[in-house]
């Protein structure tokens, strides 16, 4: 056994997934300024429009989908990356899809804010608040069809203040859905700091307005979050409903890529780094013999070649046909 009596070989994929997801993010983040520099153009280079990193949140989606099944599903938001990536989507057609190629996810007609994967039941989407009531359904679909699958609802701290929030915490509640609710507090809500748009300090506590269990983790601790996530995925599978679990991060980029971020004091930046949960978890698990310097930078080498196949096949794939856009979607009737 390892670290808190974790196996070596879970201990090891975390910190794969963990350096995957960074290796990834920090690669995506160079080929999106391509074409769209010295003047700043988002319509420009091979990854047009937004682009939202999840630099410095690992931690919470390694935590989380590493007690999770295929069967389980995992909702995120436009920031979703990290936890695609934790729940096992395809990375080459999740960068092509990203790219807006034919051999993305969904054809190219999605982008990097609206990526689904029914193979692993992985998806996300640009709406603010839209995870919580989609996680209930489908945590719902799990009771009445006496299964032990669960959902998880990821949202940020900003995503709390939405109604769609407390009427899925209500309804999961009553009920006793399995659903795991999951909220990435990085202190921003876009530019706007938490304690000027949020009245408790941690919206964990607001789990005691619907009578569930809430948990405040510090997400620098990978092992903390895994704990949390470990104890609320099992309660839902023995039936006993939902965990409100809000995971404290640090953004290490700014909201989207080419965000000035002028509204971010420059100590909260450096707390960032300082916070970062990556190379924290390196040396711990050096530190406690669990892995090797050697074993550790073998899983580097192999995740740096796996993102480097997933961005080489998302340029050399093709983009979808004009007529692709009149297919796949619904027309409605007179």
């Amino acid at each position: 056994m390892g670290v808190d009596n974790i196996p070596k070989e879970t201990l090891l994929e975390m910190f794969k997934t963990m350096h995957k997801i960074r290796t990834y993010e920090e690669a995506l983040g160079e080929v999106y300024y391509e074409g769209k520099t010295p003047n700043f153009d988002i319509s420009a280079g091979p990854i047009p429009g937004e682009l939202h990193l999840s630099s410095g949140q690992e931690s919470a989606a390694v935590g989380v989908c590493i007690h999770l099944r295929p069967d389980d599903a995992v909702i995120g938001t436009h920031r979703a990356h990290h936890f695609a990536i934790a729940k096992g989507v395809d990375l080459k057609k999740m960068t092509a899809e990203i790219f807006g190629k034919a051999t993305g996810l969904s054809g190219g007609k999605g982008g990097h804010m609206h990526l689904f994967d029914a193979s692993v039941n992985f998806s996300c989407s640009g709406i603010v608040g839209a995870s919580f009531p989609q996680a209930v359904g489908v945590g719902l679909a799990a009771k009445m069809k006496g299964e032990d699958y669960v959902a998880v609802a990821i949202g940020g701290e900003g995503a709390t203040n939405q109604g769609t929030f407390h009427e899925a915490l209500n309804m999961a509640a009553i009920w006793k859905l399995p659903v795991i609710f999951v909220i990435e507090d990085n202190g921003w809500a876009v530019s706007v700091p938490k304690d000027k748009s949020t009245a408790v300090a941690d919206n964990s506590e607001r789990a005691k307005a619907y009578g569930i269990p809430g948990v405040s983790v510090d997400g620098e601790d990978v092992i903390a979050v895994y704990k949390a996530a470990k104890e609320a995925v099992e309660r839902a599978r023995r039936g006993e409903g939902p965990t409100l679990i809000e995971i404290r991060v640090y953004r290490l980029r700014g909201h989207f890529e080419g965000d000035p971020q002028l509204y971010r004091p420059k100590e909260d930046l450096e707390l960032a780094t300082a916070k970062d949960p990556l190379p924290k978890f390196e040396r711990l698990l050096m530190e406690k013999r669990v892995a090797t310097e050697e074993e550790l930078n073998r899983i580097k080498e192999e995740n740096e070649k796996e993102v480097r196949d997933a961005i080489e096949f998302a340029r050399n794939s093709l983009y979808p046909e004009p007529e692709e856009a009149l297919k796949g979607v619904f027309a409605g009737g007179g």
